[in-house]
């Protein structure tokens, strides 16, 4: 493969995808490499898909893409070894206008947008892995070298978008190695289940979702999240934590799925439904504090291999897509001024993401990890004292309300202890204000 492109892209997940549409909508010749079968063929889960982002790559993706139900209501649960406490915001607002959040499967929605980025004019390869980036005397990137025959191919610049742990960047020394705290381990099944007994369980019409987002000891004492998500064949459900926390807590992370789907609160939504796919994905969630350098000579880094992903929100793909799109418009702009693909020129690539959304809401909780680490009760203790308040208060058993209180009060004074309460409030504010 001689060929010269204007620009190589490296990975065919959304930023990926994002940036190779982008760079060929604007005309430049476009080589996009994948390393799986297909695009999409490592990715089988199901996922939120954040419209705004997408919309504004390709306008009229509503008319083709395979979208599973648009999301009309948004639970939290914060749950102990038996209960749950939650809250439910569900609005007819979400009914008005084009919807502004979809679950999606990955592998369809995946091969869909693959197919966007080869009607706009890019070269779509597979089953090809990217071993190494090639350099000049000087250190530019000037291409790739790939494990086929012949397997040299040069661009002006290259994208890297091939994901949370990116060989290829710590390779060339753009990055260390990933740490246990910044990467969480998550864990999926897809389960069938009639679109009728779905629609009928959850409290939906034939064309509305509902995400359920859960955290507690579900997670059994670990640093993470549960969720689950309605499609319109199937439930997503899964559960992820961060590495360091599946070191130290030694429960292999298909166990901590299946006791999360026996949870009391959990199983009847799922009873009579059937496995269809089962995996298992690293997520970047070390946040804002752990982004590395997002660009150089003749590179730029997008998506999940440049760790932007917003945990707090569990929002990634809408990052993704927007961070390859800005990198793509970067580039256009510099191949249309005549500008050398340096780091110099380049940097208006970080200078856009700046003043994006995505590095705003990054740097908004960029204490978030840290806070969580430090404070291991919030995933076990506060969420068995927030279930016993709500017990005592709802039990009417002729103790008065005042008693009640006292009791609550009492209750959380001998696990965390006065200060130690007012300290994790104060920190947990200081994290998300």
């Amino acid at each position: 493969m001689s060929e010269y492109f204007d620009a190589i892209v490296v990975g065919a997940g959304p930023a990926g995808n994002a940036a190779a549409y982008t760079l060929a909508k604007g005309g430049l010749s476009v080589l996009q490499i994948e390393r799986g079968e297909t695009p999409g063929s490592k990715n089988v889960q199901g996922a939120i898909l954040y419209s705004d982002a997408l919309e504004r790559i390709i306008p009229d993706f509503r008319e083709d893409a395979p979208l599973e139900r648009p999301i009309l209501e948004q639970r939290l649960w914060v749950l102990d070894d038996a209960s749950y406490i939650g809250s439910t915001y569900r609005s007819e607002e979400f009914k008005k206008g084009p919807p502004n959040r979809y679950t999606i499967i990955r592998a369809e929605f995946d091969r869909w947008f693959s197919s966007k980025v080869q009607e706009a004019g890019a070269l779509v390869i597979c089953e090809t892995t990217v071993t190494q980036l090639l350099r000049d005397p000087a250190g530019k990137v000037v291409g790739v070298r790939t494990d086929r025959t012949d397997g040299d191919i040069h661009a002006d610049v290259v994208v890297l978008a091939d994901g949370v742990n990116s060989l290829l960047a710590q390779r060339a020394g753009f990055h260390g190695e990933l740490q246990p705290k910044d990467v969480a381990l998550a864990v999926k099944e897809v389960l069938f289940l009639s679109p009728q007994v779905i629609e009928d369980r959850f409290n939906v019409g034939e064309d509305e979702g509902v995400v359920i987002e859960m955290m507690g000891k579900i997670t059994q004492g670990m640093i993470g999240t549960g969720f689950l998500y309605t499609n319109r064949e199937s439930l997503t459900i899964g559960v992820g934590c961060m590495v360091s926390s599946f070191k130290e807590g030694g429960i292999p992370p298909y166990q901590l799925l299946e006791d999360m789907k026996n949870h009391p609160a959990i199983r009847p939504l799922l009873r009579d439904s059937e496995a269809k796919e089962y995996a298992a994905h690293l997520i970047p969630e070390g946040g804002y504090k752990s982004v590395p350098q997002l660009y150089g000579d003749g590179w730029v880094m997008v998506g999940d291999a440049a760790g932007l992903v917003n945990a707090v929100h569990r929002e990634g793909s809408n990052l993704a897509m927007t961070s390859g799109r800005l990198a793509a418009e970067t580039i256009i702009e510099l191949k249309s001024e005549s500008c050398p693909m340096d780091a110099r020129y380049l940097t208006e690539y970080k200078r856009r993401l700046d003043g994006s959304f995505v590095m705003a809401d990054l740097k908004k909780y960029k204490d978030v990890p840290d806070t969580l680490h430090a404070r291991p009760q919030l995933f076990t203790t506060y969420p068995e004292l927030m279930s016993r308040a709500a017990m005592h208060m709802l039990h009417v058993d002729g103790t008065d309300k005042k008693s009640k209180q006292r009791q609550i009060f009492r209750e959380f004074r001998e696990q965390r202890g006065l200060l130690g309460a007012a300290s994790d409030a104060y920190k947990m504010w200081r994290a998300l204000r």
